[in-house]
């Protein structure tokens, strides 16, 4: 009998445990389940692999590339699309870019095969450990895969699928393949796809600009990019930075010098500081928009997507000089008037600046209902007296404002006995200002202003502003404010005169007199001089360089308020808002600045009328050449509009006004002798106005209210406005050569110093103009021949133009783009549409120039940014 074979003996004399055949039977059984899991997994990809999509969207990519425009020399202004992009090569995109993103999201990508199964080990571990789908382990691949194809919802299938989408991608194509098509591809928060987009978006520079700081917060944001994008959340974006950094530093991308660098770096995030979360370099809305009307009339809804890129005739230099000539001088301004008191009031807890958290809740509350705009930032009082007055930005930013200068422009405010309208105490809201570098209070201006800049012989626009901050409303008072110009107009009416017959050396009666109901068919009416100041005689050119309005009226009902309304038509004016009643002679009518910049650039030119052009060319993604600007040029005899020698004339005039003038201010800033213009200032200074110009460069200035008042008693054109104007021009003719004097045209006589057509020679011409009583200028205007005051030797007028054409002869329409483009209407028929290219929404002519009341064909439907 035969016995039991027993185990050997373990440590205290029990049996031992059969570990060896328990380790066997596991190795097979697990070799078995990995024969079983790779003949399920071929089976699987045999069956699955060929219905996966090709990699076309990938090795061909086309994303939608949103409509850009540039300024002239390809400064980006304006970019309109749902997907803001910027693709680049991968040599474009810097390396610390790259080792960010590798740090951040796979620092493994140039070792694994596309999936990292440590990391989808961890995932999954986490997510049993955890009973949820909550990480997923993805590499830059996957990621790829997933943005490509797939979308991103956390199932076991969707998974699978994406897995072997990824095998695909890294079986065709090769790391740097894969790596460039992620960093332009994905979301970034803000609408920036690609983290080119949204360098430009979060910093408003390149990405080859952008420091190791700067990269670790790009590569934080994909993780989650409405929470991680330092708009939207500073600190958490932050927080995230600091993590990149750190895996930088592991893995040898940075040296621990560069990353306490880089740790230390204050960023200055666009749009979480108060400047423009544009992300463009310049300020350039204005003529980004108008662009974009033009754009979409052609290409409607393509042209958010089709990568369109327009070239503006804007110069970037130009149009920011032009955006802080206009900015400082509406502040200025708002400085000088009494301070209206806090934009809001609210109910700020006692002691709330020791809790960051509910003092950082309450400010944001307050940004959202009162936002930053551009330089001027929001505030909220903690405290105020007379002498010192506390404020918070941020939990993390209080501001104490002391310097009396600055003070003094809220003192009445900081007064106790203040109304509590106007008074200034703990839980005001303020707008701050840092002017010099001193912080100063200063309330959101109601001053609206307009400043259009063009190139004479041609009609391109260098700089356009069309008000104080286009976020506020993008009411273009450029191309839509419809205004009296005031004495702006008077060179027009003394252009008409020297064609019929005056000359600069007419002696005109500078005596007030008024004008009864029955002589004007309405209501009486007594014009007067400023400053009620009147001399006996004036010669035509003293009567224009000092602007007198006695003159101007004389010359008006010498040679019919009709004759003149018909003139100003050769300007580019609108007929129709110019009634012929001597008023008229005083800017009683209505222009747009765009109207009244193009209408000095004739005199600027030698007597051309060009049309005004904003696009110089269209291009798409390629750089084909889809619309090609053709503008008239000064020179071709068609465009003609006046008499040479009457441009000539005028400029010579007009360059008496900035010398010994009304603008004498213009000769002693600029010190040059080329520069030409005219003040103008309506009743009550409702409207104030500056037109100058070089042979090279016409430029108007207008500052007002949109609903219309008095700007206050002691405020001209040859002030507020003229400021801001030299304030533009200085930089816009810094190193520009000063231009030598037109030639002489022929016809042109001298004698005794002043200048005769030939037609109205010395003896021939208008002496003089008395006219001193109303009944004389009623007689003048009924007969249109000699009285007592009008020497006898006066022949019958004359046709306009020296004989050239009549004076309703339409001219040749000039078209910017040989492209039809239906313009707004209102021009009458006739006349050359003013702005041809670009269909530009208009105000009725009864309607307040205000935000809001735009209609016509170029209330077209917008991309906001």
């Amino acid at each position: 009998m035969s016995t039991p074979q027993q185990s050997p003996a373990t440590p205290g004399g029990k049996p031992g445990f059969p570990w060896k055949r328990l380790l066997v039977k596991a190795g097979i059984a697990a070799a078995g389940a990995g024969v079983c899991g790779a003949v399920l997994l071929g089976l699987a990809l045999a069956l699955a692999w060929p219905s996966l999509p090709d990699l076309h969207a990938m090795t061909d990519y086309r994303p939608r590339v949103p409509l850009r425009i540039y300024t002239a020399d390809k400064v980006l202004i304006g970019e309109y699309g749902e997907e803001h992009r910027n693709v680049l090569r991968f040599d474009e995109i810097p390396p610390v870019m790259r080792q960010a993103v590798l740090a951040a999201e796979d620092d493994r990508f140039y070792s694994h095969g596309g999936v990292d199964w440590m990391g989808v080990a961890r995932a999954v571990l986490t997510n049993i450990v955890k009973g949820s789908k909550s990480q997923g382990g993805s590499t830059i691949t996957m990621q790829v895969a997933r943005n490509f194809y797939l979308s991103s919802e956390k199932t076991y299938s969707r998974k699978f699928y994406e897995l072997l989408l990824t095998f695909k991608i890294e079986s065709e194509l090769t790391k740097d393949q894969i790596l460039e098509l992620y960093m332009n591809q994905i979301y970034l928060g803000h609408r920036a796809y690609g983290f080119a987009a949204a360098s430009r978006t979060y910093f408003g520079k390149p990405l080859s600009e952008v420091t190791p700081a700067e990269a670790a917060m790009l590569a934080g944001i994909p993780k989650a990019p409405s929470r991680f994008n330092p708009i939207t959340n500073f600190p958490r974006a932050e927080i995230r930075q600091h993590y990149v950094l750190g895996r930088m530093k592991t893995l040898g991308y940075l040296t621990p010098e560069q990353t306490d660098e880089a740790l230390k770096q204050h960023l200055t995030v666009r749009g979480a500081d108060g400047t423009s979360a544009r992300g463009f370099a310049i300020h350039g809305d204005y003529p980004a928009e108008l662009a974009r009307q033009l754009m979409y009339g052609v290409f409607q809804e393509d042209t958010y997507s089709k990568g369109i890129d327009v070239y503006t005739t804007i110069d970037s230099k130009d149009q920011e000089a032009a955006y802080l000539a206009v900015r400082d001088g509406v502040l200025n301004y708002t400085r000088r008037a009494p301070y209206p008191g806090p934009e809001d009031q609210i109910d700020l807890p006692a002691d709330v600046e020791k809790d960051p958290v509910a003092l950082d809740e309450i400010l944001d509350g307050v940004q959202e209902k009162t936002p930053d705009s551009e330089d001027l930032l929001t505030a909220v009082v903690l405290s105020a007296s007379p002498t010192e007055v506390t404020l918070a930005r941020s939990a993390r930013e209080i501001i104490t404002i002391s310097d009396k200068k600055a003070l003094a422009v809220v003192a009445r405010a900081l007064n106790p006995k203040a109304s509590d309208s106007q008074r200034l105490r703990r839980g005001s809201v303020v707008y701050l200002h840092k002017n010099g570098d001193n912080w100063e209070i200063i309330n959101m201006p109601a001053l609206q202003a307009a400043l259009v800049s063009v190139t004479p012989q041609d009609g391109a626009i260098r700089a356009m502003i069309g008000g104080f901050d286009y976020n506020r409303g993008g009411f273009n008072r450029v191309t839509q404010a419809w205004r009296q110009p005031g004495s702006n107009i008077k060179p027009f009416v003394y252009a008409a005169a020297l064609e019929r017959g005056l000359t600069p050396a007419t002696q005109i009666s500078d005596q007030p007199f008024m004008l009864t109901a029955e002589q004007t068919g309405s209501k009486a009416w007594q014009p007067k001089n400023d400053g009620n100041k009147y001399e006996p005689m004036l010669t035509l050119r003293q009567g224009l360089v000092r602007s007198k309005n006695m003159v101007s009226i004389r010359i008006l009902q010498a040679i019919t308020p009709q004759y003149a309304q018909d003139y100003l038509t050769r300007f580019g004016f609108d007929k129709s808002r110019w009634p012929a009643v001597p008023p008229l002679a005083l800017g009683a009518g209505g222009a747009t600045p765009l109207q009244v910049v193009n209408a000095y650039s004739v005199f600027a030119n030698g007597g051309y009328r060009v049309t005004p052009y904003l696009v110089d060319r269209v291009t798409d993604r390629s750089g084909n050449v889809l619309m090609q600007a053709q503008p008239v040029v000064a020179g071709d005899e068609q465009a003609r509009a006046i008499d040479p020698r009457t441009a000539w004339v005028m400029d010579d005039i007009l360059r008496g006004v900035t010398v010994n003038g009304t603008a004498a201010r213009a000769h002693q800033v600029l010190k040059r002798n080329d520069v030409g213009g005219k003040t103008g200032t309506t009743n009550e200074a409702v409207d104030v106005w500056f037109s100058g110009f070089t042979p090279n460069l016409a430029t108007t200035v207008w500052m007002g209210f949109d609903q219309p008042r008095s700007l206050g008693t002691n405020e001209f054109g040859s002030g507020l406005a003229l400021t801001t104007w030299l304030d533009y021009m200085q930089p816009a003719l810094k190193g520009v050569p000063e231009s030598k004097p037109a030639p002489r045209p022929d016809g042109l006589l001298v004698d005794n110093g002043e200048y005769y057509f030939s037609e109205f020679p010395p003896g021939q011409a208008v002496a003089s103009l008395d006219l001193s009583s109303g009944d004389e200028l009623t007689d003048f205007l009924n007969n249109n021949r000699s009285t007592d005051g009008v020497d006898t030797s006066v022949k019958p007028l004359p046709p306009p133009n020296g004989g050239a054409a009549p004076l309703d002869a339409p001219l040749q329409t000039p078209q910017a783009l040989p492209i039809p483009v239906p313009r707004a209407g209102g021009a009458p028929a006739g006349n050359t549409p003013f702005f041809p290219p670009i269909p530009v929404p208009r105000v009725d002519a009864d309607a307040p120039a205000q935000a809001g009341a735009v209609s016509g064909p170029g209330a077209v439907p917008a991309r906001p940014l």
